[in-house]
């Protein structure tokens, strides 16, 4: 019987990977998605549609609302930044600690499903500067997970934060995906879609998957508004 993982899902590019990639390793992935005031539901509908199709046991959607807290462009309604030069800045689109809050969401289920895995689809090579993305980062939250829980306190078992794409390329982590035989169509990534659901094509994320299709000589199969 393979053991149980707590997949961080979003719909994307880079947690759907992380799945397939948890499938492979040998688990069985438990995928949980956060509807939390972004400012578009397409990537929860994307995420609840897809979750058992690529592979998921069980799929939670937590429902939690930053847009109170605000600080982001995906949680308000302040311009998301299109055709910037990516660089290490920390942009507008930066969530205040939303991967911390995901991964405690994540450790409480890991933790009552008797998992102690967690895979996260951070990246620190491509990606737009976000802190909390970074291998230091992974670290602290592996190191404190470990001391915050009954069940590694009590030696059930040790608790390991897995971010198999977090030193890869965007062209890397495609190639890789479609080695494992992941449907790109049917992710998301946009963080301004059409009401549509069409990817605007000019914000960070798109201009970052755009550039990793480029990078191994495929056309991206999402669809895009230009």
């Amino acid at each position: 019987m393979s053991k149980k993982a707590v997949i961080l899902y979003s719909g994307g590019l880079d947690s759907t990977t992380c799945l397939a990639i948890a499938r492979a390793e040998g688990f069985t992935p438990y995928a949980m998605s956060f509807a939390y005031g972004q400012r578009h539901s397409i990537e929860i509908e994307k995420a609840r549609h897809n979750a058992p199709l690529i592979g998921a046991a069980e799929h939670q959607l937590v429902e939690i609302d930053l847009r109170r807290i605000g600080g982001s462009a995906l949680t308000s309604d302040a311009a998301v930044p299109k055709g910037r030069d990516i660089d290490a800045s920390i942009p507008v689109t930066y969530v205040p600690a939303r991967n911390t809050i995901f991964l405690s969401f994540a450790l409480a289920w890991a933790e009552v499903l008797g998992a102690f895995d967690i895979y996260i689809g951070v990246n620190a090579l491509d990606y737009s500067g976000y802190p909390d993305c970074r291998p230091e980062y992974i670290a602290a939250f592996e190191a404190m997970a470990n001391l915050a829980t009954k069940a590694a306190v009590e030696g059930e078992g040790r608790y390991l934060i897995h971010t198999p794409l977090i030193a890869q390329s965007k062209g890397e982590i495609i190639r890789r995906g479609l080695a494992l035989g992941v449907d790109y169509a049917l992710t998301h990534s946009c963080y301004d879609p059409t009401p549509e659901g069409l990817a605007c094509g000019e914000c960070d994320s798109c201009v970052l998957r755009l550039k990793g299709f480029a990078e191994i000589g495929m056309a991206d199969p999402a669809a895009y508004l230009r």
